[in-house]
């Protein structure tokens, strides 16, 4: 059973940063993509960022120049690093891993960030 487990979330001031991680219990070499989604209250679940095996890279519009997607295949581990925090970007953020051999995916249990202050 394939596990994503994400930390790095937590309340931040407008106009600062985090970190987001995300490590899987298996290889990501299979996952195409991973990325990143975000859900704020009474809002649907929306794309934040993804990323291919091979590192290209697609964001949302909303966070394009803010917020950077990485991965590191020997570790397992997607990373999002998020600067300039607004306060719309309080959501609980998901990671999310597609395998398209496998016809499957899966979806960490959500990080709280909360920009505030």
């Amino acid at each position: 059973q394939v596990q994503l487990t994400e930390s790095g979330g937590g309340l931040v001031q407008p106009g600062g940063s985090l970190e987001l991680s995300c490590v899987a219990s298996v290889s990501i070499l299979t996952f195409n993509p991973m990325g990143w989604y975000r859900q704020a209250p009474g809002k649907q679940r929306e794309l934040v960022a993804i990323i291919t095996p091979y590192g290209t890279t697609t964001y949302a519009d909303s966070v394009k120049g803010r917020f950077t997607i990485s991965r590191d295949n020997t570790k397992n581990k997607l990373n999002l690093q998020m600067n300039s925090l607004k306060p719309e970007d309080t959501a609980v953020y998901y990671c999310s891993a597609d395998r398209p051999y496998f016809r499957d995916s899966f979806w960490g249990q959500g990080t709280q960030v909360t920009v505030s202050g």
